[in-house]
């Protein structure tokens, strides 16, 4: 028996989002709505399920375990049904333009070796970032996107390429870019970003990720606080950001009013902010995600950057303590898209639950986070 969508439930032609089981007023992309108002981050909190029964049937080392994504080859199915079945890892991550794992259903059998079901993540931008153009045809840049369409069309495009997703057993687009860049289009961010004005770059955020959600895909903006106005490239080395203030007018305008959105997800970026995370990545400081969470109100998963082959946290931190600071630092979802090292990481992580260097309570915060994404709490 298939296991029912972990994120939502396509019911009559309309997706159910089990994500902190809401219903979403419909929104405009002019920032107006057609229905109510979206939710205060207030009133989604109030909201959430009580995961705890969920949380009670996994002992310890699933529980953490339920907290890592980790990169898996596109080329090879059966490599990935072994790594679930005996680390039930709680998502996976298919990078580089390899398909089989994509096709013929191969996804089922992933899941069919998962007690918990498995987020399955994919980087599907569009232009230079995109991972089913050789099965699904090509869908163009944002910043391509956004100088061609309206934000209702760029909706109904990504609504398009999210069935597609969808069909294929993907259940997470780490999508849309929402960073801020006048960058030439091959730069590091360069087209990827929708503009370089911050309100009309939210519109068209806004729109990506409403489309991906409208097909059951939960989207996840990046790179927190904002990699468009950064010194160079995160997977070379780490940079820095302008400060604080200049983000908060530029590159973190995106983030604004982020109960807009409905149901999505964050990537923290590996990006030293000079007034906030004290030369440490944004991925491994705490005030980043208290910024996130305080003053931007986001109370949905958060998920950092790739711990595993970006130079930023590689040249300073072997995998298992990078994933540790990450956790204790307050992200949900610890991604390496290196693959392996699983053992390795969760004795680490274990180590520090048993001696309180990562507290219960913010292995709980995370799991329900995380559960409750996947629907699983009650």
């Amino acid at each position: 028996m298939r296991r029912k969508a972990w994120y939502g439930l396509v019911a009559g032609g309309a997706v159910v989002v089990a994500a902190a089981s809401l219903v979403v007023a419909s929104t405009r992309q002019d920032g107006g709505t057609s229905a109510a108002a979206p939710p205060t981050a207030d009133a989604r909190l109030a909201r959430v399920p009580d995961c705890g029964p969920a949380i009670a049937k996994l002992d310890p080392r699933a529980q953490l375990a339920q907290l890592v994504v980790v990169g898996v080859p596109g080329s090879d199915p059966a490599s990935t049904v072994k790594l679930v079945r005996e680390q039930q890892p709680g998502g996976i991550f298919i990078a580089g333009d390899a398909t089989e794992l994509l096709s013929g259903q191969a996804l089922d059998a992933v899941q069919q070796a998962a007690k918990v079901p498995v987020s399955v993540a994919v980087d599907e931008e569009g232009g230079r970032v995109q991972r089913i153009d050789a099965l699904d045809g090509s869908i163009p840049s944002a910043r391509e996107l956004a100088a061609s369409k309206t934000p209702d069309q760029v909706r109904e495009v990504a609504a398009q390429r999210g069935r597609q997703l969808r069909a294929r057993g993907v259940t997470v687009d780490y999508a849309p870019d929402a960073d801020i860049t006048d960058q030439l289009d091959d730069g590091v961010i360069g087209d990827r970003s929708f503009s370089a004005d911050p309100a009309r770059a939210r519109r068209y955020v806004r729109a990506f990720a409403a489309g991906l959600r409208d097909a059951g895909v939960l989207p996840v903006l990046k790179h927190f606080p904002g990699h468009g106005h950064a010194s160079g490239d995160s997977h070379r080395g780490l940079v820095s950001t302008p400060p604080l203030p200049t983000l908060r007018r530029v590159d973190l305008v995106p983030y604004q009013r982020i109960a807009e959105y409905g149901p999505i997800g964050v990537m923290v970026g590996h990006l030293s902010v000079p007034d906030l995370t004290g030369g440490l990545p944004a991925s491994l400081s705490a005030p980043a995600y208290q910024l996130l969470r305080g003053e931007f109100g986001f109370t949905g998963p958060v998920v950092t950057d790739d711990l595993g082959a970006m130079k930023a946290i590689t040249a300073e931190f072997p995998l298992p303590e990078a994933v540790l600071k990450a956790l204790q630092s307050g992200a949900d979802e610890a991604l390496w898209s290196s693959g392996g090292h699983v053992t390795e990481v969760l004795d680490r992580l274990s180590q520090a639950l048993r001696t309180g260097e990562l507290p219960e309570a913010r292995v709980h915060e995370a799991l329900t986070r995380v559960l409750t994404t996947k629907g699983l709490c009650g």
